[in-house]
């Protein structure tokens, strides 16, 4: 059993599964999945939302859960303002290897998809990471563009590291 809240991780209605690349996390032990809707009414309390903004995610959140608003960049931005009493964490700058098209709508510059942020995160915290990105089809481009080989430390500035659990 872990020693930290449930990720979270809060879905637009209008997002297709087929898509969603972090859906095979389903099920699974210590992730937990909601459809969002507005007026949440469930407290958060210990948990930080990770997005764009606030002070990079770092060992001092190593007991936060963590949550995550999952759809496209416009729908994620919609959805944020019911979050807005959550503390805000940033991931450090990683290059995505999602291929990302939108026409109406521009990406941030240092997006990630959600699976990509999922692992990011629980790197800087020192959480286990194994079979993260096992379903991800751009694992390995994700990992080779960011410096990460055979389960060796990124490359990439991670920010303030989670002490060891050994």
């Amino acid at each position: 059993m872990s020693d930290f809240p449930p990720t979270l991780f809060v879905v637009h209605p209008k997002e297709r599964r087929k898509k969603c690349t972090v859906e095979p996390l389903r099920g699974r032990d210590g992730f937990s999945f909601h459809k969002f809707s507005n007026g949440r009414a469930d407290s958060l309390e210990g948990y930080v939302r990770i997005g764009f903004g606030g002070p990079q995610l770092s060992s001092d959140d190593i007991d936060c859960g963590l949550l995550f608003l999952d759809g496209t960049w416009r729908w994620a931005e919609q959805m944020g303002s019911d979050y807005d009493d959550l503390p805000v964490r940033s991931l450090p700058d990683w290059t995505t290897a999602y291929p990302r098209v939108s026409k109406t709508f521009e990406n941030p510059h240092a997006g990630l998809a959600t699976i990509e942020a999922v692992y990011v995160a629980y790197t800087i915290l020192g959480r286990d990471t194994a079979g993260l990105l096992d379903d991800y089809y751009w694992a390995e481009a994700f990992l080779t563009l960011n410096g990460v080989t055979n389960g060796e430390t990124p490359t990439k500035t991670m920010g303030t590291p989670a002490p060891s659990t050994d």
